[in-house]
């Protein structure tokens, strides 16, 4: 059984308290956010590069599985010995050009150049940084599974043991990439 009693005036106290933030309170959280903010940007540009490098090396092995396949499907490799992968390898490769590829396999998907993803513009199949430099490429033209690539702009090369060698030509060795590694 409860026993009820009654409140009285004197028994009840003021319990309201007015809760507030400082002028000082809120710089002091908001420089403590714009700290943290500021950490932070360097990792997610750190985590974008390594999206950006990994959608470029997934590009250059897709030329390369691409033009593999149209060797595989055909008996000879797309078009000729060429440097970069142009405008009309890609019409090729992407069932544009009936005149070498007659049973319009599509072979690669080329979306259009957009930044962070790459792809194709006028100038061929871009990297994800640039829209301006496409892929360079290498076709084993001779047949004896050795090409000739450069990483680097042309100035040093060197032989790979592949039918086809795909990469980009950065000047920045922390964006190059390559089909064969």
């Amino acid at each position: 059984m409860y026993q009820v009693f009654p409140m009285s005036s004197s028994n009840m106290k003021s319990t309201t308290r007015h809760h507030a933030f400082t002028l000082i309170e809120l710089l002091v959280v908001i420089s403590i956010i714009a700290i943290l903010a500021s950490l932070a940007f360097p990792a997610v540009n750190g985590a974008l590069d390594s999206a950006k490098k990994a959608q470029a090396k997934n590009n250059a092995v897709q030329i390369a599985t691409a033009v593999t396949a149209f060797e595989t499907e055909y008996g000879k490799l797309p078009g000729n010995a060429t440097t970069t992968v142009n405008s009309a390898l890609m019409n090729i490769l992407t069932a544009a050009d009936a005149a070498n590829n007659p049973r319009a396999i599509v072979f690669l998907e080329a979306p259009t150049w957009k930044k962070g993803k790459g792809g194709t513009n006028a100038q061929g199949y871009c990297d994800p940084w640039t829209s301006g430099t496409p892929y360079s490429i290498a076709l084993d033209t001779d047949y004896n599974n050795r090409v000739d690539v450069s990483t680097n702009g042309g100035t040093a090369n060197f032989e790979i043991m592949k039918k086809v060698g795909v990469w980009n030509v950065s000047t920045n060795s922390k964006y190059r990439v390559t089909s064969w590694d």
